[in-house]
């Protein structure tokens, strides 16, 4: 019989930072689909909007500058515009 060489873990609450559901809170992408050049590519991330739940960005592709996706970042902390 084959032991196991990991020692169980102890039962984690769901948000802590540290079970499954809290480690992938926030991801960032490096490489996505561009439908201009068919295949993955690296992506630039460039601030959109500033809207009141949170800061929305757009991923362009690096070859063709298409975009290819955007995302809503709520972490953000509402600043004050001064004009």
């Amino acid at each position: 019989m084959k032991t196991n060489q990991y020692p169980p873990q102890p039962n984690r609450q769901a948000g802590d930072g540290r079970g499954t559901r809290g480690m992938f809170r926030e991801l960032e992408a490096t490489e996505l689909y561009c439908p201009n050049c068919r295949q993955a590519v690296p992506v630039r991330k460039r601030l959109l909007l500033i809207l009141p739940d949170g800061d929305k960005y757009e991923y362009l592709c690096a070859r063709c500058s298409g975009s290819v996706g955007t995302k809503v970042d709520r972490n953000t902390m509402p600043g004050i515009l001064q004009v």
